[in-house]
């Protein structure tokens, strides 16, 4: 219906967004905004991962929305080459400035951009999550190593599209200027106002229901082990490989300490502390010869050179191969890992020595250290 008085001409509101493309374009903002909070913390690494595949299905959504959906939502209403860019775009600042009911130039060229490079971001995710962490549907295809430099493209990729969100931000707000209309409250009621009266696209809004039900199913799958976990049971959303363990190992190490695993040190290291065992940190171990063979054994069978976890294979990585250290807190990898907590955290009651990992990692007797095992405090 128009609107209007007697001093301008008729003005008719048109649905230009269906609810779909809406939903999806807040869901998939919420998504980055996640992604972008939960990033280089371990301890909300299961919440990036979620956002992650979250964001991931909201992309390929977007991409069969893109053929089959309404009119303004579809991709070949989309497709500006080059030349219509360029036109948009000089003429943006003069009166002769077009307008578009549906996305102009520039936000099609955002749209098929900010779509390319989550696809880029997201698949690398995935294949960082299963090289670093060894973990999700590709886990065990690559190595650490692999996963590391999967890690950097998700990256450099990642502040790629947050420039070009910054960018489509910016043009969205000109464009609402110059042209005298809110296109971000346009993207939330789907309405936009016209000069002349067009044909409103369809609401689909049972396509929406359906994408908003299958997020808050999924959400809510992923994340129920939070609401059955106990103080004694903690819920970890990773479980590492099993490494082996060694009933002498355990017995020894453990009555005055966490027994670690042996991976979280480098052979060298595990020699030179097995051959000290009069001098084993102020303390005479006074162990048989037989059992420092065993203990030997164990530990250079399993040493931080097996790298059967993310932990193990960073601390032998950095670790200099003239150094030959005797407590993990002297690692490279450890002090790295620890530089930005306060002095307070080793005064915690419950914490008291950075020597107690248990205090904060729920898997530090199993010796994993996976992402995402942490209590938050």
């Amino acid at each position: 219906m128009p609107s209007s008085n007697h001093l301008s001409a008729p003005v008719y509101r048109v649905r230009v967004w269906d609810l779909p493309t809406r939903w999806f374009h807040w869901l998939l903002a919420s998504a980055v905004l996640a992604a972008w909070l939960s990033q280089g913390d371990s301890r909300y690494v299961d919440i990036h991962v979620f956002v992650g595949y979250l964001f991931f299905g909201l992309l390929v959504f977007r991409l069969v929305w893109g053929i089959v959906g309404t009119q303004h939502a579809c991709f070949r209403n989309l497709a500006f080459g080059g030349h219509a860019l360029w036109r948009y775009l000089i003429t943006l600042p003069t009166k002769q400035r077009q307008h578009f009911l549906g996305h102009n130039p520039a936000g099609s060229w955002a749209i098929f951009g900010i779509l390319g490079l989550g696809l880029v971001i997201a698949v690398s995710g995935i294949l960082t999550l299963g090289g670093e962490n060894q973990q999700g549907p590709v886990a065990g295809i690559f190595n650490f190593a692999q996963g590391e430099t999967f890690h950097l493209v998700h990256k450099v990729t990642a502040w790629i599209m947050l420039a070009l969100i910054a960018v489509h931000i910016s043009g969205v707000i000109i464009a609402s200027v110059l042209h005298r209309e809110n296109l971000i409250r346009a993207m939330v009621t789907g309405v936009k106002q016209c000069p002349t009266e067009q044909i409103s696209v369809a609401s689909q809004a049972p396509v929406a229901l359906v994408l908003l039900v299958v997020v808050i199913i999924s959400a809510g799958g992923y994340f129920r082990g939070y609401l059955t976990a106990t103080p004694d049971q903690p819920y970890l959303p990773f479980v590492g490989t099993t490494l082996p363990s060694n009933a002498l190992w355990q017995e020894e190490c453990d009555d005055c300490h966490l027994a670690y695993h042996p991976s979280l040190l480098p052979k060298r290291s595990w020699e030179k502390l097995l051959a000290t065992q009069q001098e084993h940190f102020e303390e005479n171990l006074g162990l048989a010869p037989e059992m420092i063979a065993t203990l030997r054994t164990f530990a250079l069978n399993q040493s931080a050179e097996t790298a059967p976890t993310k932990t193990a294979w960073k601390i032998y990585r950095t670790t200099p191969a003239s150094e030959s250290p005797l407590r993990i807190t002297e690692t490279p990898y450890w002090q790295q890992r620890h530089q930005r907590l306060p002095e307070e955290v080793w005064k915690h009651s419950e914490v008291k020595s950075k020597a107690n990992c248990d205090a904060c990692h729920f898997d530090a007797p199993q010796g994993t250290f996976e992402a995402s095992a942490m209590m938050v405090k």
